[in-house]
C-alpha cells in the first residue's frame, strides 16, 4: 500500500490526511472531526459511560490521533478516566501532524494532543490522571495481549481498501479481544460486515451514520 498522504479539509473544516495512491482519507470527507465524535464517541464511549466510569479502549487505526482527541475531550469534564491501547502500522509523521488544525479547533488540548503523538511506541504512559496511553506499531494480525476491552473502536481503512482487516476470521479475533459486555463500533455499514459482525459472535445494530453516510455498526458482546 502506498502511504504517501496530504492534509485535505473536510466538510466541517476539520483536516483529515488522504493516501493519495489509494484515494481513501483517514476519515469523513464529509466531516472528520463530526465523524469521530459521533462514530466513537457518540456510540461507543458515551455508551460505556452510563455503567461504568474506567474504560479501556482499544484502537485500531490510530492515524491522526483524532480518535483518542475527541475521547479526552469527552472526558475531560467527568470523572471518567480511559487506558487506551492504540495499534499502527504506518504512524503518521510529526510534520504531517504539525499540518492538521485540530488543536486550533480544540485548543484547550493542544498539548495533549503533542503529548500523544510524542509518546513513545511500546511503553505505557500517564497522560494525566484521566487517560493513559499505549500505542503499538503492529498489526492487529499480530496483536497479542491478555487483557479484554471494554470498547473497540474499528476504524481501519474501508473493505475496498484493506479488505483483509474486515475478514471474518480478523473480526473473530477482535470479538476474542472485547471483553463481556464490551462494544464495538465502526463506521462502516456494509452487509457482509454486519453479518460477519454477526457471525463472529457480536450481537449487532445498524444505527444512522454520522452526516454524509446513511449508516453505521455497533456490535456487543454477551
Amino acid at each position: 500500500m502506498s502511504m504517501e498522504r496530504r492534509v485535505i479539509k473536510t466538510a466541517d473544516g476539520s483536516h483529515t490526511l488522504e493516501i493519495i495512491e489509494m484515494e481513501d482519507t483517514y476519515h469523513s470527507r464529509h466531516g472528520a472531526l463530526q465523524e469521530s465524535d459521533y462514530v466513537f464517541v457518540g456510540k461507543g464511549l458515551n455508551e460505556k459511560l452510563v455503567t461504568q466510569q474506567q474504560v479501556s479502549i482499544l484502537e485500531i487505526g490510530f492515524g491522526t490521533g483524532l480518535n483518542a482527541l475527541v475521547t479526552k475531550h469527552a472526558i475531560s469534564s467527568t470523572k471518567a478516566s480511559v487506558h487506551y491501547t492504540a495499534l499502527e502500522t504506518s504512524p503518521v509523521h510529526q510534520e504531517e501532524i504539525a499540518l492538521l488544525n485540530y488543536t486550533a479547533l480544540i485548543p484547550a488540548l493542544a498539548d495533549f494532543y503533542s503529548e500523544i503523538h510524542r509518546a513513545k511506541w511500546g511503553e505505557e504512559v500517564a497522560l494525566d490522571e484521566q487517560f493513559t496511553l499505549l500505542k503499538h506499531q503492529v498489526a492487529i494480525e499480530e496483536f497479542k495481549s491478555e487483557k479484554r476491552f471494554d470498547l473497540v473502536y474499528f476504524d481501519a481503512f474501508g473493505p475496498a481498501s484493506q479488505p483483509e482487516l474486515w475478514s471474518l476470521e480478523l473480526l473473530r479475533k477482535v470479538y476474542e479481544l472485547t471483553a463481556p459486555g464490551g462494544i464495538f463500533v465502526t463506521y462502516c455499514a456494509k452487509g457482509q460486515v454486519r453479518r460477519d459482525l454477526t457471525e463472529a459472535g457480536y450481537t449487532v445494530e445498524r444505527l444512522p451514520g454520522p452526516p454524509g453516510k446513511r449508516h453505521m455498526l455497533r456490535g456487543v458482546k454477551s
